[in-house]
């Protein structure tokens, strides 16, 4: 039988095959090819995991813009309550230094727009003889009692709080005697 050159060829590759060299570098190949499918099999996200995390981080994101715009209308609401409480204290200063102020009748009025940031606001007061000595007329020493409505709009909504203050004040003629 005679030998022909491929057939020498492939007895040499054959040998080459067997050779511990050869096996070993085929060893590490595979096993670079095995990782390296691993691998890209497993990096990455699938559609799932990512629409999972898109709706947690939706939930979250819709929560947070919730309590800020909460927060937003809280502030602006207390906003307007200060400077409510403000203005009423200034009116209520007025009130009680000033002693000609009209008793035992209603007064009111509506404060600057200026002053009050452009809302619409308004009072209603109304000082009465609150106590005296017994037995004593006019003239005779006696406490006033202030009431104070502070009112103003938001939006369509009036809203209003009361206060009450105190004075020493004299007796006038027609006041009820004690």
């Amino acid at each position: 039988m005679r030998r022909t050159r491929s057939d020498e060829r492939s007895e040499e590759f054959k040998e080459i095959e067997r050779s511990e060299e050869f096996s070993a570098m085929n060893e590490v190949k595979s096993s670079k090819r095995s990782s390296a499918a691993k691998r890209s099999t497993r990096s990455g996200f699938t559609l799932l995991e990512v629409m999972v995390a898109a709706l947690v981080m939706g939930i979250a994101v819709a929560g947070v813009l919730s309590g800020l715009a909460g927060a937003a209308r809280n502030a602006a609401r207390l906003t307007e309550y200060d400077r409510a409480t403000l203005v009423a204290k200034q009116k209520m200063d007025e009130l009680l230094a000033d002693p000609a102020a009209p008793r035992n009748q209603q007064t009111e009025g509506t404060f600057d727009p200026l002053v009050t940031g452009n809302t619409k606001m308004g009072w209603r007061a109304r000082v009465t003889p609150f106590e005296a000595l017994p037995g004593r007329g006019p003239g005779a020493w006696g406490v006033d009692r202030v009431e104070l409505e502070i009112w103003w709009m938001q939006g369509e909504v009036r809203r209003s709080f009361s206060l009450e203050g105190f004075r020493r004040s004299t007796l006038q003629a027609g006041d009820p005697v004690f």
